[in-house]
């Protein structure tokens, strides 16, 4: 058995992974959201479509999710300059802290979508999806969902992750790397890769 090139897998496994999306939920009162990675579509028929998320066990989010079973997962806008400003600002907002820490969407212009969870009103479009299925993946669980609404708020090109990591300052970079540590540790727990 030969031994596995990480690097091969991280270049091969980030490349699926191009669009930042916000995922919003709201559960017993409370709404929350972050940013992820992990974001697609769940199904082939136009006329029924699906979207899945995968969220870490960690976040709050996570576990709103699984109670309500409903989230709204958000595009979000490199064009026009002033829409993409609105991007970063959602994405330190959401990506930067944890909702266990504050309300992460006060900041934002947010209204309810059909299934009570915050659409992102500087998002660039949106789908709502209510959970059909999960899947227990140890340090995440993947949810798929029928979308129950959808909308698109403005025209403009999707922000990719590369370019908006080359935005971000300096500072945020490093106390987000700080923040992911004990997500790290906790995933890592979950699969049984550490003690």
């Amino acid at each position: 058995m030969s031994e596995l090139d990480l690097k091969a897998a991280d270049y091969t496994l980030s490349g699926l992974r191009p669009f930042p999306v916000a995922v919003t939920a709201v559960h017993e009162g409370r709404a929350n959201g972050l940013m992820s990675l992990s974001a697609g579509s769940g199904g082939i028929i136009p006329e029924a479509p699906r979207v899945t998320i995968s969220l870490t066990k960690y976040n709050l989010t996570h576990h709103m999710v699984l109670g309500s079973g409903v989230f709204v997962m958000h595009l979000l806008a490199a064009t026009p300059e002033p829409a993409l400003e609105a991007s970063m600002k959602i994405l330190m907002g959401l990506g930067g802290s944890s909702g266990r820490d504050g309300d992460k969407l006060a900041a934002f212009g947010t209204k309810p979508g059909v299934t009570g969870a915050p659409i992102l009103l500087d998002a660039l479009s949106y789908v709502e999806g209510r959970v059909v299925g999960t899947l227990d993946a140890e340090e995440n669980t993947i949810f798929l969902a029928d979308v129950v609404g959808a909308g698109v708020l403005r025209e403009g090109e999707r922000l990719r992750i590369g370019p908006a990591w080359g935005r971000l300052p300096k500072e945020w970079i490093e106390q987000y790397e700080a923040n992911h540590v004990p997500q790290l540790e906790n995933a890592r727990r979950n699969r049984g890769l550490v003690d």
